[in-house]
């Protein structure tokens, strides 16, 4: 990403791509950030939608074979974006980020009760809505592929690891291993950054060497 900044913008840092947009934001920098070269401003750090954005606003830049938001599977599609945001993407902060062992418990169990269903429905359908790639899986595959090497650990979300769930680890190995997939993907990078010194989380700021995972391993899934 930093060489992306600096070869498209000119930038070494991400907060001066927000202050070239804006010289009067103050607020937090997040990733991912949409950039318009020619008005020369942030569009969106919206993940949710910057996805919808390149599956249609972008069509005609497209080769348009494959739609992510099929008008048939929209209302499946928000249900499980919706689950999925609330009990993975965002539960697994919420148990990192707890400070009471009440508020723990409850996100936990929210992360392992969505990953125990997603686990069922894996076993019947090769995608979660059905046989067909779409927007949701896009939404679950990030936390997925860095939950082993950094949510188990550094957020205690460690009842069960990501390949304690055949069905679920081949369906996440599946996608890593789809094109220019696994160039997006540092799982070392992933494991320095979550288990990076903090006062909350990890007050040594030591980084652990395991686990050993190997998302290349052949997903078995046709």
């Amino acid at each position: 990403m930093m060489s992306t900044w600096t070869q498209c913008w000119g930038k070494s840092a991400l907060h001066q791509v927000y202050t070239e947009a804006d010289t009067n934001c103050t607020g937090r920098v997040t990733v991912p950030a949409l950039w318009d070269r020619e008005r020369e401003t942030i569009v969106s750090n919206e993940s949710s939608e910057i996805i919808r954005m390149m599956n249609d606003g972008f069509a005609a830049f497209s080769n348009g074979d494959r739609d992510m938001y099929p008008e048939d599977l929209q209302s499946e599609i928000d249900d499980w974006n919706d689950l999925i945001y609330n009990t993975i993407n965002n539960g697994v902060y919420r148990a990192g980020f707890s400070t009471s062992q009440s508020a723990y418990d409850e996100a936990v169990r929210g992360v392992f009760k969505t990953l125990d269903k997603l686990e069922t429905r894996l076993s019947d359908n090769r995608y979660l809505c059905g046989d067909r790639l779409t927007e949701a899986d896009v939404r679950l595959f990030p936390t997925m592929i860095r939950f082993d090497v950094a949510y188990f650990g550094a957020f205690k979300c460690n009842i069960r690891r990501l390949i304690d769930y055949p069905k679920l680890w081949a369906y996440t190995r599946e996608i890593y291993q789809m094109p220019g997939v696994s160039d997006t993907v540092d799982l070392e990078i992933y494991k320095r950054g979550y288990h990076s010194k903090s006062p909350l989380r990890n007050p040594t700021g030591i980084v652990p060497l395991g686990p050993d995972i190997d998302p290349n391993v052949p997903h078995g899934r046709g």
